[in-house]
């Protein structure tokens, strides 16, 4: 079984749509959205089983161009 995790990023000032596409062309995302605020997008993305989720997240998304910081928030079945 794969996790649901969302990642929200932080882009250099005024690249917010070249980040959004080189993640998009990656196809490593279940959805990706614009954002207001501290954070430019917000990713969800599911973890294939057997990945370590740091490691996942910083092979796909670290190496974009442009990604200034992220916030990971783990999610966990609890209903």
């Amino acid at each position: 079984m794969s996790h649901c995790v969302f990642v929200q990023i932080r882009c250099a000032p005024g690249t917010t749509y070249q980040v959004a596409d080189a993640i998009a062309l990656r196809e490593i995302h279940s959805e990706l959205y614009s954002t207001s605020g501290e954070y430019d997008l917000l990713l969800k993305l599911y973890i294939p089983e057997g990945e370590d989720v740091g490691h996942y997240i910083n092979e796909n998304l670290a190496s974009v161009e442009n990604v200034q910081r992220t916030l990971t928030t783990m999610t966990f079945r609890a209903f």
